[in-house]
């Protein structure tokens, strides 16, 4: 025995033929550039207009971060594989990407429950909005999410490094996602699925049960709005935010907290690509594109107005 987990068997989910990989590689590396593009665009917009200096967007940004960040860590690889047809990686590198991926998972969301409660405070005291949401708490709001999520991440290191391989395995998966691992393990998982199902589990509930919630507050508070305008313009500014709350916790929750059999490994991937590509993709389209704030930063940026203010 081994503790060396390789090579990898599949590149997105998609059958090993050449037709496949053929069609899949152009929209892989077309999905790849507009996530770091848009996310980094978003950052970019942010950083260099002063009225988009708000602990909305100051959350927002780190978001695109780590959305850049998370998709990094799992679709260079994929696309190296399906370019070169060399799908093996090394048992360190498995670990390392397994890692990351966990960490910034995590981030991600952390960094949606405290933007819910950004969208909660804005809503239900605007007047004190400035005075609560203060430049200290978001710093610690997000030194928070980083502790959380690394110790969290460490911690499923260190157990899965404690497991026995064989020299080789086959990955059933397009990245070293830790179920796929686990199944792969010749040692007892006990502790690492008992791990995975409390502390894990706990992140994802107590940040989803921290979205519903404020948002929660949010509709009471809606509801008692004079006017249906003021209940548009409410729900305006977190229609975007309860899109992304959806589709990432609800691929989340179907991958994780409702078990497929061992013979439907494509439905864990088809789940895995939704919330390491398509939500990472989706996040300059729905935030900003769609946000009026946002526009008209980018068309500064277009006019050269906020690089010549600067």
């Amino acid at each position: 025995r081994t503790r060396a987990a390789c090579p990898s068997s599949s590149s997105w989910g998609s059958p090993s033929g050449q037709s496949s990989r053929e069609c899949s590689l152009p929209c892989s590396w077309a999905c790849t550039l507009t996530t770091v593009v848009g996310n980094l665009l978003i950052i970019l917009l942010i950083r260099l207009d002063p009225c988009l200096h708000t602990p909305m967007y100051f959350f927002l940004s780190q978001l695109a971060f780590t959305d850049v960040s998370f998709s990094s860590v799992t679709v260079p690889k994929t696309l190296i594989n399906m370019h070169t047809q060399d799908q093996s990686i090394p048992y360190a590198g498995c670990v390392t990407q397994m890692y990351f991926f966990i960490f910034f998972g995590c981030i991600d969301n952390l960094l949606l429950a405290v933007m819910a409660y950004d969208r909660y405070v804005a809503i239900c005291h605007p007047l004190h909005y400035t005075t609560i949401m203060r430049e200290e708490l978001c710093i610690l709001l997000l030194a928070g999410s980083w502790f959380l999520s690394c110790t969290s991440a460490l911690s499923h290191t260190i157990l899965l490094a404690q497991l026995s391989f064989y020299a080789n395995n086959i990955i059933p998966h397009f990245f070293c996602d830790l179920a796929a691992l686990l199944k792969l393990s010749c040692s007892d998982t006990s502790l690492n699925e008992i791990f995975i199902f409390t502390v894990g589990g706990l992140v994802i509930i107590l940040s989803f049960t921290g979205v519903l919630v404020s948002y929660g507050r949010i509709g009471a508070t809606i509801l008692r709005f004079p006017s249906i305008k003021e209940i548009y313009k409410a729900l305006s500014t977190c229609g975007s935010h309860l899109s992304m709350v959806f589709l990432f916790y609800g691929t989340i929750m179907v991958l994780y907290f409702f078990p497929s059999s061992s013979n439907s490994n494509d439905k864990d991937i088809i789940a895995s690509v939704m919330y390491t590509v398509v939500t990472p993709m989706l996040n300059p389209f729905i935030y900003s594109l769609r946000n009026r704030d946002m526009k008209g930063a980018m068309g500064k940026l277009l006019r050269r107005e906020i690089l010549f203010s600067k």
